[in-house]
């Protein structure tokens, strides 16, 4: 294959990449989003910095005014500014000063294609930051030095991470869906043995260089740029190009001539290495010391999970921040998740460059099928959250016994017909999907060129997460490449490649057998019980360049042993509809049938008391006993007054949220009462409506934004819109603009200040909170206390149950101390103190231990 050879061909997966290079960060509506301003930078770069390059740009200012952060946000191979500007205008609103710009050789910038090289692209951002110290809008850290994050996906992905190595003032990068190592994403070796051993991913590359290959030579670019500088309407005038431009479009001569060898090859030469490797983050480990989001796709034959698990490792030693996430999508097709990674990178930045938020509060995070919405039948993304990172080999592994002989495997002259295991671009408009890494592409392997060798059904259901392992061995003479392919098939159903991923190695057979460890594509897969795992080795793969002489090898295991990586640390929320689509109806059935048949109850039973009408809550001899006869209140008494934020304390186990239930109704007492402004509290007691609470979580529905969430929940109220006070509560609970977006994209931290919000809805007289601060930064938590303490100050009455003993101090004005049911201690927190001080302490946390005895 030469480069101008199937060009033609190639032309419409090139017009595929430019629309999959940034998947990523795909654009969302533009309607009143701002547009920018459009600006030319000179820069110089080059080794030797000769090179005068104009760079096309957009700045953003930051909505809101004064001085911000900066983003620089880069665009994917084969587009523009232009494809980022949405995306640029969303982050400015939200109080960023964000600048886009048009990489050398692509859009109207001049220049040429340097693959984000140090001695080129990398100083042309180096300049652009220069730029945007100069602005008056951007926050300095020192003279020259702004406050700067970067994201962009693949191409533009890559310049964050090169930046950030080759320059101290980037201060926190996003990239998604790129690169560790070019070499190797071109030419992969599942061996371990290396890009020049590896095997040429001649579709991708060719994609790659039929994208980039188009357009005006850049004596063109350059005076179609002076036009748009000059005002001019014209259109430039043609330009003789010559043959070397018109096969090298807009790359480096020294790239395009490194290709030609390859691709008539198909085989890495070490230039090819060497320069591939100078614009990859392999070349700078342990340069990147920045706080990095790394974000990767499941669907990714071009650069799969183990780029993303490199880098996140290389930074990672360096001592910074690192998260992980594996979302849906990639640069072959699913699900790219587009709220997920903006709501994620926007979280990163407001931590780490406007230094007030939360990050995202997990080191790794998966994305996963949920299923169908019951509602709108929707397929639904569940992300599946840890709090470390494994890497691929997981927390624990898994092995399971392999079966099969050893099997011929012959090697078509050509490597034609070739089997299928993703088409690059395009898998998934053939038949990919749009959910997950575990969705099956376009996968086929043909008779004669396929060994195949399964583990029995599985007794239980295994989620893998992360890199199998196998080893096999190899007969024959001389060289052989082989492709590696792990299903997960079922009896009467389709077997399925999860991602469309094959591992590709280059093998030398030998009569007596090669042995080689194998190890496959990174996926995350739940395997169900009665299904096997299939692991098939075969000869060739369309995406890949494949030997020309036909050949006969023989495959065997070299270990029966099958290793399964498991990350025993991921949490994902239930599958499947939530417990109330069907416990509510059924719930309102019984309880319908008991007032049927008991009649209302009596009003003597729930007489309100009149001296008790100005006060917020007041619990007498309240006692609860479950069936297995523990006893989690016993004889509880006490009052709450107005304007009094409560602590309510004690270890777990001491019966503080059986308490916070039976105040809400949820569960009945054994014995006592509770009584709210006078009114006994019974199930359906119209008092409640004077009380907002938030217990054990809040139920979200993930598809539906937070507003939407929270409108829902009070029309469920039957309640009048007016009184919700919605507004008031989102202010409160600080959400932003994110309370626009579906909730499934929240952090555990914006899930809670949501739940805050709904339990503020109406702005409830009795406000009661169970640990409010769960998932909150320091930040976050300060603000909170500054809250609750407004509040009250209000004439309202605020409880909250916490074990964070130092906030409880900060913020409450009273304490009640529970220990095994029992009340131990009630009354203001500052005479909790001095009797602290008489046993020669001044903390809580000592006066705490002290009254429930166990202060060591």
């Amino acid at each position: 294959m030469t480069f101008r050879g199937g060009r033609r061909g190639l032309a419409v997966l090139a017009a595929v990449l430019v629309a999959v290079a940034g998947i990523a960060w795909i654009a969302w509506p533009s309607d009143g989003l701002p547009q920018g301003q459009d600006v030319v930078i000179p820069v110089v770069d080059g080794p030797a910095d000769d090179q005068k390059v104009l760079i096309d740009a957009s700045y953003f200012p930051p909505e809101g005014g004064g001085r911000a952060p900066a983003v620089l946000l880069g665009h994917g191979f084969g587009g523009s500014k232009n494809s980022v500007r949405d995306q640029a205008g969303q982050l400015a609103e939200q109080g960023y000063a964000v600048l886009t710009w048009s990489a050398r050789g692509f859009g109207r910038s001049t220049g040429e294609i340097a693959l984000n090289s140090p001695d080129y692209e990398v100083k042309d951002v180096r300049q652009l930051i220069d730029w945007l110290a100069k602005k008056p809008e951007v926050l300095l850290d020192a003279a020259g030095d702004p406050r700067v994050g970067m994201a962009g996906g693949s191409y533009g992905g890559a310049i964050a991470l090169m930046t950030a190595a080759h320059d101290p003032r980037v201060d926190a990068i996003a990239p998604s869906i790129t690169w560790y190592d070019l070499a190797d994403a071109l030419f992969p070796e599942a061996s371990g043995a290396g890009p020049a051993a590896g095997v040429f991913k001649k579709m991708w590359a060719g994609i790659f260089f039929s994208a980039g290959g188009s357009g005006l030579n850049p004596a063109s670019q350059a005076d179609g740029l002076a036009r748009l500088l000059t005002g001019s309407t014209g259109q430039p005038a043609p330009a003789d190009v010559t043959p070397d431009q018109a096969q090298c479009g807009r790359f480096l001569p020294a790239i395009c001539t490194v290709y030609q060898q390859i691709a008539a090859t198909g085989k890495a030469t070490p230039e090819a290495v060497d320069l591939l490797r100078k614009s990859s983050p392999v070349s700078v480990q342990g340069r990147i010391k920045v706080p990095s989001l790394i974000i990767q796709g499941q669907r990714d034959s071009l650069f799969p999970l183990g780029h993303a698990d490199l880098n996140a490792k290389a930074i990672a030693a360096t001592g910074a921040p690192v998260e992980v996430a594996w979302i849906a999508g990639g640069h072959d097709g699913g699900d790219a998740e587009a709220d997920f990674v903006f709501a994620q990178t926007l979280n990163w930045f407001d931590a780490y460059l406007k230094k007030d938020g939360a990050a995202t509060g997990q080191a790794f995070t998966v994305s996963r099928d949920g299923g169908r919405d019951p509602g709108t039948r929707q397929n639904v993304l569940l992300h599946a959250e840890g709090p470390a990172y494994a890497g691929l080999g997981g927390t624990v592994t898994s092995e399971l016994d392999l079966l099969g002989p050893d099997q011929e495997v012959a090697t078509p002259p050509g490597g034609s017909p070739a089997a299928i295991s993703s088409v690059p671009g395009l898998s998934g408009l053939l038949g990919g999907g749009a959910q997950g890494g575990g969705s099956a592409g376009a996968s086929l392997d043909l008779p004669g060129q396929v060994a195949v060798f399964q583990t029995r059904p599985l007794d239980t259901a295994l989620t893998v997460t992360g890199s199998p392992t196998a080893e096999i061995k190899v007969y024959g003479e001389g060289e052989v490449t082989l492709f590696a392919k792990l299903y997960d098939a079922a009896s009467g159903q389709l077997a399925v490649l999860p991602g469309g991923l094959a591992a590709p190695l280059r093998v030398t057979a030998t009569p007596t057998g090669t042995p080689v460890k194998v190890t496959l594509p990174a996926i995350d897969r739940r395997v169900e019980a009665g299904h096997v795992l299939r692991l098939a080795i075969t000869t060739t793969d369309m995406a890949y360049a494949l030997p020309a002489q036909p050949s006969v090898h023989k495959v065997g295991l070299a270990s029966t042993t099958l290793t399964m990586p498991v990350d025993a640390g991921l949490a994902a929320p239930a599958q499947g509809p939530a417990w109330w689509t069907w416990a509510f109806p059924l719930a309102s059935v019984l309880a319908a049938a008991v007032i049927l048949l008991t009649g209302r109850p009596r009003r003597a039973d729930v007489a309100p008391d009149p001296a008790l009408a100005e006060v917020p809550l007041e619990i007498t001899g309240l006692a609860k006993r479950y069936k297995n006869g523990h006893k989690a209140v016993d004889d509880l008494s006490f009052r709450v007054e107005k304007g009094q934020v409560l602590g309510l304390l004690g270890p777990n186990g001491a019966g503080k949220t059986t308490t916070m239930r039976m105040m809400m109704g949820l569960i009945h007492p054994d014995g006592g009462e509770i009584r709210i402004f006078g009114e006994k509290v019974v199930p359906g007691s119209p008092v409640l409506s004077r009380l907002g609470s938030f217990v054990e979580g809040a139920g979200f529905l993930p598809h539906l934004s937070g507003r939407d969430n929270l409108t829902l929940y009070w029309q469920a109220t039957g309640r009048p819109a007016g009184e919700a006070h919605l507004e008031e509560a989102l202010e409160i609970a600080g959400l932003g603009a994110a309370v626009e977006r579906a909730v499934r994209t929240y952090s555990q931290g914006m899930r809670q200040r949501l739940a805050i919000a709904q339990a503020m809805l109406g702005l409830p007289d009795l406000l009661v909170l169970d640990e409010p601060t769960n998932g909150l930064d320091p930040p976050q938590i300060a603000e909170m206390r500054r809250v609750l303490k407004a509040y009250a100050t209000e004439g309202r009455t605020v409880i909250v149950s916490s074990h964070l003993l130092g906030e409880v101090e900060q913020t409450c004005s009273h304490a009640v101390v529970m220990h095994r049911g029992r009340l131990v201690s009630a009354g203001p927190v500052a005479e909790l103190l001095r009797r602290g001080e008489l046993n020669g302490s001044t903390r809580l946390e000592d006066v705490f231990l002290d009254l429930i005895g166990e202060k060591a």
